[in-house]
């Protein structure tokens, strides 16, 4: 398999740095609010890796963060009148429950930055004790000029970082260009005692702290949007490598960023689309196939276009395997046909998990099983059949389900159903046809089979 690391720039050759187990950390949320539609790529992008490195036989360490103690949680805190920890926990809560509708895998650990203080503390006066960051008025920053490789993930200058760089008011700073490791406490914001007073971390310790914690100094794949190479990803390599001595993590993986017009989807900005309201309307998988459709490094503009073309693909997804669930669990899935469909889905993630290529080969795999289907070759289109939900669902994370619509639509649907039936018996085709064409209004699709009617919802 071959991934394109952000550290070279490269395509690289990606062999685990223990035989037989992939160690992940992906970026999480900070939790100041809901997310929004282009939250979404960051954790579908890394599921989909994690999907495919288990179904070739890999084992995967993963851990996803929580950013719960931020600039931006305490400032919506105290516009709200709350205690910060309350918003944290509020929309962690928020953001678990709506990455869950995207069938997103659970993470081995979830750590949150608030119960890791001790260990970004201890990374902190590891940093201090050999030169690399200072004390000053009761905040820490690091000394990037301690560190000769600064700027080798984002390929910045640190001169021309120096140039532009601006000193806060209160921050003092042996270098405009070197960056908090350590807060000194304000009144009316949370903090925790350290050598240096009380106070609270920086962002990016918390990371580098969070991430050696679960999987050790070196690990395999950090990865993140786009957006977070410089600083917050630049830093956590500085400081991280600046304690330790060692690599820190051996692959970036960055994904592309969602963008409205011309500019990234950002709460700053004001130009969100919640995710929630997204999901609710077009469901998870085609945000998912929306997203998974473009390359995870490419940007994606939103396109309401583009999501009923997403919405179209999996319904004709549904539809096959609508047709075809009379065969489920019939026939050989290792025939001809799906060993060449396997070997062109591994050549597609192989190839920098490029998931266009896996989508194009199972819309050609779903056209070979309804051509079967359709000239009575049950044993072949059975086949495709299990080929088609083993890459769909293990692979790429698709749950293709039918929404029949909840505990109280489904009944009434069967009894309308049953008295069309009845209806058909008696020959009365008028009434049957009423019944039809009303269901079809409120968003009921027919089918009518050998094995009798089945319906979805449209």
């Amino acid at each position: 398999m071959r991934l394109t690391n952000t550290l070279t720039g490269a395509q690289e050759e990606f062999v685990p740095l223990r035989e037989g187990l992939v160690t992940l950390y992906v970026c999480g949320p900070t939790v100041q609010g809901p997310p929004h539609f282009g939250h979404a790529r960051s954790a579908i992008v890394p599921d989909v890796l994690r999907r495919y490195l288990e179904w070739t036989g890999l084992r995967v360490f993963h851990v996803r963060n929580i950013t719960d103690v931020d600039d931006k949680i305490i400032a919506r805190a105290q516009e709200e009148g709350r205690d910060f920890f309350e918003v944290g926990e509020h929309f962690a809560r928020v953001w678990d429950a709506q990455i869950t509708r995207l069938n997103v895998l659970w993470p081995h650990v979830v750590p949150r930055a608030t119960g890791h203080i001790p260990e970004m503390i201890a990374l902190i006066t590891r940093l201090i004790a050999n030169g690399a960051a200072y004390e000053s008025a009761g905040d820490v920053y690091f000394r990037v000029r301690a560190f000769p490789e600064y700027g080798k993930l984002s390929n910045r200058n640190v001169d021309e970082l120096r140039a532009g760089a601006r000193v806060e008011p209160g921050e003092q700073k042996e270098d405009p260009a070197d960056f908090a490791l350590w807060k000194a406490a304000k009144p009316g914001e949370p903090s925790w005692e350290s050598p240096w007073g009380a106070g609270r971390p920086g962002w990016h310790i918390e990371c580098s702290a969070m991430s050696t914690k679960y999987l050790g100094e070196t690990f395999d794949i950090h990865a993140g949007g786009v957006d977070l190479v410089f600083p917050h990803h630049e830093n956590e390599v500085a400081q991280s490598e600046a304690a330790t001595g060692k690599p820190f993590a051996r692959l970036w993986l960055h994904n592309g960023l969602l963008t409205l017009g011309a500019e990234k989807m950002s709460k700053s900005v004001g130009n969100i689309i919640s995710l929630d309201e997204a999901i609710s309307t077009y469901g998870g998988d085609v945000l998912r196939f929306f997203y998974l459709a473009a390359h995870y490094r490419s940007p994606v503009e939103f396109s309401e276009e583009r999501l009923k073309e997403a919405q179209g693909a999996i319904e004709r997804w549904r539809t096959f395997l609508r047709l075809t669930a009379h065969l489920d669990g019939a026939g050989e899935q290792d025939t001809p046909e799906t060993k060449e469909f396997f070997v062109r889905l591994r050549a597609a993630m192989d190839n920098d998990l490029s998931t266009p290529q896996a989508h194009a080969a199972l819309f050609d795999l779903v056209t070979a099983g309804l051509g079967h289907l359709e000239a009575g070759r049950d044993a072949e289109a059975a086949a495709a059949r299990a080929a088609f939900l083993d890459a769909a669902q293990r692979v790429l994370g698709y749950r293709l389900e039918e929404q029949q619509g909840g505990e109280l639509v489904g009944p009434l649907v069967e009894e309308l159903l049953a008295l069309r039936q009845d209806a058909r018996g008696r020959k009365d085709f008028a009434t049957s046809d009423r019944i039809r064409d009303r269901l079809a209004e409120l968003g009921v699709v027919i089918e009518d089979t050998p094995d009798g009617p089945r319906w979805h919802l449209a």
